[in-house]
């Protein structure tokens, strides 16, 4: 019988908890230990594995076979690179880091340790994108869009670092931007940004963008929005011929931040798969990185930026 994967979390903040439950319910993967910079965190405090503060500390103590990294984004950087030259596998909330040049450098130190580098697209295996996945298989889309809408405050919780630009990378564009690009490379392959407008508080964040990318012959929409009363997370797709389909992200999980239950499994798998595989190295989610710097660009050099 295969052993199970002894798997590290660094970082118990808001998305922890989806792979706390992952773990615990998964035959193949076993939580060794858990690290939070905060002595006061409850899932520190109530952890049945040993928890450190310092996640050197649990990377030499513990020992994992891999690690969940879900920190504070301006912290990916640092915490993946330790575990990548340990010889650990990193499995690393999005986005990857902070820009491109961090991101580059984890890419590499993954290649040299040949242990994988694995992004958590989550919404990459919601069962709605699964089935749009399925019934546009063989057709060619004409036009896709992807919505992202929420008011943050409501999704970030103790989390403030979120409305930190310094922390964050930006807003909406560096953090939910990812998962939409994520999900335009699943459906209709690698994406380029032709345009960009967002608007920005007065603190820096910026809180709504309206990207424009080109995908081969496809084009493409994305919606972003951290001040939307509510919560929508859908897509839109256009085929040649002459179709419309459209997936909601949200639909069958009532439960505020329900469907990320079912996601995180699949994130665990798919991580898992890697590992076991021996797949060392992978982009680590570095395109959806460049996409964003992109996306940051053309508003600047178009003047399309407001406060």
């Amino acid at each position: 019988m295969t052993a199970p994967l002894r798997v590290g979390v660094i970082g118990l903040g808001v998305i922890s908890r989806f792979y706390s439950a992952a773990l615990r319910d998964s035959a193949t993967l076993r939580l060794c230990a858990v690290c939070d910079r905060d002595p006061a965190a409850p899932a520190l405090r109530a952890a049945r594995v040993p928890g450190y503060r310092d996640h050197v500390r649990l990377l030499e103590e513990a020992r994992p076979d891999a690690v969940v990294v879900t920190v504070p984004n301006d912290a990916h950087a640092g915490v993946c690179a330790d575990a990548l030259e340990r010889g650990v596998a990193v499995c690393v909330e999005k986005p990857l880091a902070l820009d491109a040049a961090q991101g580059e450098r984890l890419v590499r130190l993954a290649a040299d340790a040949g242990v994988p580098l694995f992004t958590a697209f989550h919404r990459r295996y919601n069962d709605e994108v699964a089935r749009l996945a399925a019934e546009s298989a063989g057709a060619r889309i004409e036009e896709l869009t992807v919505r992202y809408l929420e008011r943050i405050e409501e999704h970030a919780g103790a989390d403030s670092w979120y409305l930190d630009p310094r922390r964050c990378g930006g807003g909406c564009v560096a953090d939910n931007g990812p998962n939409a690009f994520d999900l335009v490379d699943r459906l209709v392959g690698p994406a380029e940004a032709v345009s960009a407008r967002i608007a920005r508080d007065a603190t820096g964040v910026d809180r709504w963008a309206d990207i424009e990318l080109r995908a081969g012959a496809t084009r493409v929409r994305v919606l972003l929005d951290w001040s939307y009363r509510g919560e929508r997370k859908d897509i839109d797709v256009r085929l040649a011929d002459g179709r419309t389909l459209h997936a909601d992200m949200l639909a069958g999980h009532p439960e505020f931040k329900g469907s990320l239950w079912h996601e995180y499994v699949g994130v665990l798998r798919a991580f898992e798969r890697r590992v076991r595989d021996g797949a060392g190295g992978g982009d680590g989610g570095l395109p959806a990185l460049r996409l964003v710097a992109d996306v940051y660009r053309l508003a600047a050099d178009s003047g399309k930026e407001t406060a």
